[in-house]
């Protein structure tokens, strides 16, 4: 019989040999690498256009089969996907996807999308303002390796395009153009990862969504396309724009009427218009629009860097502001308030206006186009900006050694250190009186 030191020396002998064993086969599998890990949208049921007649060369139309593959994975129990497989380019008419939907799903696109190849490709019972339209969702990505093309080439070319005539006149004719993507009243979206190119107008637009966010996009056009901005959001709030690519002929992102609470980071913007607020109150309409940041982002050969643009006669407030850490290359007009805004040659001069108070300039640094002052605040006569703070601007000119005086007009604030070139035009404190029967804070 084992006395018990014996007992007690076997027991400690056997853990130990156990223990190395089991050591040796972790190091003997972590010499062999582990099958990479499935994408959490593997696990969930696929809905693959292909499997409901899609055919996918570009030129046959795959309209009916996208929207079979909508309504099935729309229905689904779980969470499901509706996959756009590489290799293939698929031809889609105007189309809506509607919901609400029983689930969360996933538009996953890894080939390509085109649209009808201009006016005359489109049919004429179908709305020609819009391509792409997702209507009621909760809870969506759209994501992926693929494209989308909207053909606009041809679009552009319409005659009553601002750049088609004479001086830049337009000429008469048709001029309804459609939005590539478009969103009504959804929430929980998230755009990640895709490309798309040559909208024939906006590219991605969101009316009346809740919790948007944008990842990762690369969005391109000539800078001649005209009303091509890369995303416009109106009426809609909790937006996220980070990591993203963004050439075109209009705005980088703008920033429409009722939205709020937007995050801007990490963007690479131009040739383009910039990024902006509005332009907001036309045809003496309301617009409010609140909490907006842009940071961390380089804005490039661009008309315009970060600006705030509203019409005359419109009320309402821009509040709550923050532009910061914005490099500019070669731009016109880095910093602009014009409160004066007109896309036509001439608009009628009126007092009313969007009141834009609580703007914050820091860390813009760069270059500008000598062809305008690096910062233009032109506020209204009636109802002048107030609480501008800058701090740490240096722009200098891109070309040659004149440096332009900035130029401003019923604007007050605070310079919190030297500028260049120096802002001395700004008017330091707050204006002695303003016309509260003409200020609608929102």
């Amino acid at each position: 019989m084992m006395d018990s030191t014996n007992l007690h020396f076997a027991l400690l002998l056997s853990i130990t040999l156990c223990s190395f064993t089991l050591s040796a086969q972790h190091r003997i599998l972590s010499q062999i690498s582990a099958p990479p890990s499935l994408a959490p949208s593997s696990l969930l049921p696929v809905f693959s256009v292909l499997s409901y007649g899609a055919v996918g060369d570009g030129v046959a139309d795959d309209t009916q089969s996208f929207k079979m593959a909508w309504d099935a994975a729309c229905q689904a129990e779980d969470p499901a996907v509706i996959l756009v497989p590489r290799h293939y380019s698929f031809m889609i008419q105007s189309a809506i996807f509607s919901g609400p939907c029983r689930n969360e799903l996933t538009f996953q696109i890894d080939g390509s999308i085109l649209a009808p190849d201009g006016p005359d490709s489109w049919p004429k019972n179908n709305s020609k303002r819009q391509w792409l339209v997702f209507y009621r969702i909760d809870g969506m990505s759209i994501q992926g390796s693929g494209l989308i093309d909207g053909r606009g080439q041809k679009w552009w070319d319409l005659p009553c395009k601002p750049h088609r005539g004479v001086n830049g006149t337009t000429l008469p004719g048709p001029c309804d153009s459609p939005v590539a993507l478009r969103f009504f009243w959804s929430s929980n979206l998230m755009v990640k990862g895709i490309k798309i190119k040559n909208s024939p107008q906006f590219h991605f637009r969101f009316d009346s969504c809740h919790h948007v966010h944008i990842d990762s996009l690369y969005i391109k056009a000539p800078s001649s396309s005209p009303n091509t901005d890369g995303i416009h959001v109106e009426n809609t709030n909790n937006v996220n724009i980070y990591n993203s690519v963004i050439a075109n002929g209009d705005d980088c992102v703008s920033i429409g009427a009722g939205t709020f609470n937007v995050d801007i980071r990490n963007i690479t913007c131009g040739p383009g218009h910039g990024i902006s607020i509005g332009s907001l109150g036309p045809r003496n309409t309301r617009a409010c629009v609140t909490n907006v940041t842009v940071r961390d982002s380089v804005i490039k050969h661009s008309d315009n860097g970060v600006r705030i643009k509203t019409w005359q006669g419109g009320y309402g407030m821009v509040s709550e502001v923050w532009y910061s850490n914005i490099v500019m290359e070669s731009v016109r007009n880095p910093i602009m308030i014009d409160q004066y805004y007109c896309s036509s040659k001439s608009c009628a001069n009126q007092t009313a206006a969007v009141y834009i108070s609580g703007v914050s300039y820091s860390g813009i640094k760069g270059t500008y186009d000598v062809r305008s002052p690096a910062m233009h605040l032109a506020c209204s006569d009636a109802v002048p900006c107030t609480n501008l703070t800058v701090t740490d601007v240096e722009l200098l000119p891109a070309q040659g050694q004149r440096m332009l005086d900035p130029y401003c007009w019923n604007a007050y604030g605070a310079v919190a250190d030297f500028t260049i070139p120096p802002l001395f035009c700004l008017m330091q404190g707050n204006p002695l009186t303003l016309p509260t029967n003409d200020v609608d804070r929102c």
